[in-house]
C-alpha cells in the first residue's frame, strides 16, 4: 500500500486526497486552516494543522517515508517554492507540486519538484478539445503532441473488424479500448467488430487522431 503526504488543501488537494483515500492509499494531510483539516480528516490516516513553510514541521513528518509528497497550495507560489525545496532537502522520494501559471513550472522544477501539475490548464484543454468536435468526448494530453482521445466510432469502421481495418498500419493510431456506456472492453481481439454506438479510446499523435476523426 502506497503512502502519500498532501501539503495544502487547495481544491486540487481536496479532490486528490479523496480519490487516493478511495483507492485504499494511506494519506497524511497538512494545512494551516483548522476548518479544512477537520472536514478532510475522515479521508486521511493523519491530519495536521501546521505551517509547512517551517522546515522543522516538515522534518517532524518524516517526509522521506512517503512514496510521494504533493504540494497543493493553489495560488501561494512563494510558499510552494519554499516547501518544495525543503521537501527535497529532507530526502523526499518524489515531490509533485501544483502550479497556476506556466512561469511557475520552471522555478518549481529547479527547486526540486519531480513533476508539476497544472489542474486548470489540463481541464481547460480537455474541455476545449471535447467541445471543438462532436466526435470527441474526452482527451488527455500526453505531451510531445501525443494524446489519448475518446472518440465516436468512425462511420466507415462500423461492422468491420480490427483485423480488416489494419488500424495501426493504416491510421498510425492504437485503439486501447471500446467503451459502451459504462462498460469498457480493453485489448480488443483481431476479430472484434466495431459498433456504431461504441466510443473508442485511441492513442497516438494528435494530427493522426484528427485525420482519423
Amino acid at each position: 500500500m502506497k503512502s502519500f503526504l498532501i501539503i495544502g488543501m487547495s481544491t486540487f488537494g481536496v479532490h486528490l486526497c479523496k480519490k487516493l483515500s478511495s483507492l485504499g492509499a494511506e494519506v497524511m494531510i497538512a494545512d494551516k486552516d483548522p476548518e479544512i483539516i477537520e472536514s478532510m480528516a475522515p479521508y486521511a490516516v493523519s491530519a495536521k494543522i501546521a505551517d509547512c513553510t517551517n522546515s522543522a514541521v516538515l522534518q517532524s513528518f518524516g517526509v522521506d517515508e512517503f512514496d510521494t509528497c504533493f504540494v497543493c497550495l493553489g495560488g501561494h507560489f512563494s510558499d510552494s517554492l519554499e516547501i518544495t525545496n525543503t521537501l527535497k532537502e529532507l530526502g523526499a522520494r518524489k515531490v509533485i507540486s501544483e502550479v497556476n501559471r506556466d512561469i511557475e513550472s520552471k522555478f518549481l522544477l529547479r527547486s526540486g519538484a519531480d513533476k508539476v501539475v497544472y489542474p486548470e490548464l489540463d481541464l481547460a484543454l480537455r474541455v476545449a478539445v471535447s467541445e471543438s468536435n462532436d466526435s470527441i468526448f474526452d482527451a488527455i494530453d500526453l505531451g510531445g503532441q501525443y494524446a489519448i482521445y475518446e472518440i465516436a466510432t468512425p462511420e466507415r469502421w462500423v461492422g468491420k473488424t480490427v483485423r480488416e481495418l489494419n488500424i495501426r498500419a493504416k491510421y498510425n493510431v492504437n485503439v486501447i479500448a471500446a467503451k459502451h456506456n459504462s462498460d469498457i472492453r480493453p485489448v480488443l481481439s483481431p476479430d472484434y467488430s466495431f459498433k456504431e454506438e461504441d466510443h473508442l479510446i485511441v492513442m497516438g499523435h494528435v494530427k493522426d487522431i484528427e485525420k482519423l476523426i
